[in-house]
């Protein structure tokens, strides 16, 4: 059995999210933190620790969408299947993170297309791969190659809501990408919304769960090394109560 890591690691990088979105994370070492251990022993002196060390710890500030994480239908909006309350992260199914894992390759797309359900019909095709229900849908956008430079915000292609409500159609209830988001780079969709004045072109993958509820990872790493099927993915976030997304160590499971 092979296992996959594909998630990014938390870690004080100023390129891993838009400017003043990145995580704040303050290491203690043991030698910061003896006093702290001591607190708790009222007589002890540091000469009763070993090495006088104390304990490691980390003080972190970060958003639940730092890192490679779910994202629940209730950070898409208010409301999901054509108007119910949309679920948080803490009420998705268990069910839906776990599943036979489907990759599509779209490192071909240049940066800011939006992928249509033609394109994503067409790469099911290629793969010979027919959608089930509870397939974990995995995009490659090619964005990870500048995973910690100042280029992999802007990088990749997004999911379009018709090609995403093509695959909730068939069942499809997680899915994840490489990039930065689900969407298309935020400074490509500008541009289109601009020449065009049609707002609904902002985030419509995130809005296609108005439509029909879903979850999506973003930040995945390692999407090259997988094949484009025979794979499990397990997916299991963190359970934060009423919020709009949970940190996530995603594995791919490749089975003797």
């Amino acid at each position: 059995m092979q296992l996959i890591d594909l998630a990014r690691p938390l870690e004080n990088t100023e390129y891993a999210d838009p400017p003043g979105l990145a995580p704040k994370i303050t290491y203690l070492a043991h030698d910061e933190t003896a006093d702290q251990v001591l607190s708790f022993f009222p007589g002890v002196g540091r000469d009763g620790l070993p090495g006088g060390e104390g304990w490691a710890v980390e003080q972190v500030t970060l958003s639940t969408h730092n890192g490679t994480h779910l994202d629940a239908p209730y950070h898409y909006h208010s409301t999901m299947d054509g108007g119910q309350r949309a679920i948080t992260i803490d009420e998705v199914p268990l069910d839906w993170c776990i599943g036979h894992g489907v990759k599509l390759d779209f490192r071909s797309m240049p940066d800011g297309h939006v992928v249509t359900a033609k394109e994503v019909e067409a790469e099911f095709d290629r793969i010979g791969h027919n959608l089930q229900a509870g397939d974990i849908v995995l995009v490659n956008t090619g964005a990870a190659a500048h995973y910690g430079t100042p280029a992999y915000v802007p990088s990749g292609c997004g999911i379009g809501r018709e090609a995403t409500n093509w695959m909730t159609a068939r069942g499809m209830r997680v899915c994840g990408t490489d990039a930065w988001s689900w969407d298309a780079p935020f400074v490509h969709t500008a541009k289109k919304v601009a020449e065009t004045g049609d707002a609904s072109l902002i985030w419509e993958g995130h809005r296609a769960g108005m439509d029909r509820a879903y979850c999506h990872m973003e930040k995945l790493a390692n999407l090259e090394t997988l094949p484009a099927t025979g794979f499990e993915v397990q997916c299991f976030p963190v359970k934060i109560k009423g919020a709009s997304a949970g940190w996530c160590r995603p594995v791919a499971i490749i089975r003797d």
